[in-house]
């Protein structure tokens, strides 16, 4: 999911993709511990977009409380 289409959805959408990029973040970490991961670039990749989606969910969480 790319982040025009993290901003036109809602929060419950953002929610459930929170909650999926959580999961395998904790996949690869096991992978990293057993030494079984094959690209180590994903932890990075995984740990930005999950800080993009807790930034929109700010954003949004803010832009309701103005209004």
């Amino acid at each position: 999911m790319n982040l025009q289409e993290m901003r036109a959805s809602d929060e419950k959408a953002l929610q459930e993709e929170l909650s999926k990029l959580l999961q395998e973040q904790f996949n690869l970490r096991m992978q990293k511990g057993t030494g079984q991961l094959t690209q180590p670039n994903e932890l990075r990749r995984v740990r930005r977009n999950i800080a993009r989606v807790k930034t929109l969910l700010n954003e949004k969480a803010s832009k309701g409380s103005e209004a």
